[in-house]
């Protein structure tokens, strides 16, 4: 979508989702919460079981401001987000912030919080999108060239839509944020260690036939490996 689509809501509508501390570094365009969403792979969904608190990690998928959530039909702990207030987050730590005082160590960071009612998808038509969205989210270009789900294992499959309206964004970025006098006294390193993620080169299954290569959008994930220059 646009940055500029005027039908979207700015983030932090809400009491529950305004910023209270480091304001500075709340987004307020929803494009920031999609780049956030759909680079991660898990999100960890707070929910209430039982009258005590919960933090379940589960993959998700995103259609626009719709975020779709799965899992067994029997697990009380996702039917425990159904039609009640739940909290979702996602986080990317891009790296650590090392300080020349121990209080203003810290990190680079993007993250997301939602808030929000999850509903239950019946819809046929809805439940198989949302899980081919979930599937292609994490495995993009895997759900066409494997087995589709079939009636058994939908029935057996619970789907949840969670409305993206009601949520913030913060991102930290750049270096230390020192006092004047810790810079000044010098003889200690300050500065910021990255931290990514990377793809692996692709292990077969154990029981894989002969000849069946590896797809052409999983070798397509592989991280490069980089060659250090001499």
């Amino acid at each position: 979508m646009s940055t500029h689509d005027v039908n979207r809501s700015p983030l932090s509508p809400t009491p529950r989702t305004t910023l209270t501390r480091a304001k500075e570094r709340g987004a307020t365009d929803r494009t920031e919460l999609d780049a956030v969403l759909d680079a991660g792979m898990v999100c960890h969904l707070g929910v209430l079981l039982g009258g005590s608190p919960v933090v379940l990690p589960t993959i998700y998928g995103r259609v626009g401001d719709t975020l779709y959530l799965h899992g067994s039909t029997g697990a009380g702990n996702l039917r425990a987000a159904i039609d009640t207030d739940i909290s979702l987050a996602v986080t990317h730590v891009d790296g650590l912030i090392y300080a020349r005082s121990a209080m203003h160590f810290s990190m680079n960071y993007r993250s997301a919080v939602v808030r929000g009612r999850a509903v239950l998808v019946t819809d046929e038509a809805e439940r198989a999108n949302a899980l081919r969205v979930i599937v292609e989210h994490s495995a993009p270009g895997a759900w066409d060239r494997v087995r589709s789900p079939d009636r058994k294992e939908m029935a057996a499959t619970m789907v949840l839509a969670l409305d993206l309206t009601e949520a913030s964004v913060k991102v930290r970025t750049g270096g230390p944020n020192d006092d004047e006098s810790d810079i000044e006294a010098g003889g200690v390193w300050a500065g910021v260690l990255p931290l990514r993620q990377v793809w692996g080169e692709p292990i077969p299954a154990d029981n894989l036939e002969p000849g069946v290569d590896v797809p052409a959008d999983v070798a397509a994930r592989v991280t490069p490996v980089e060659v250090p220059v001499s």
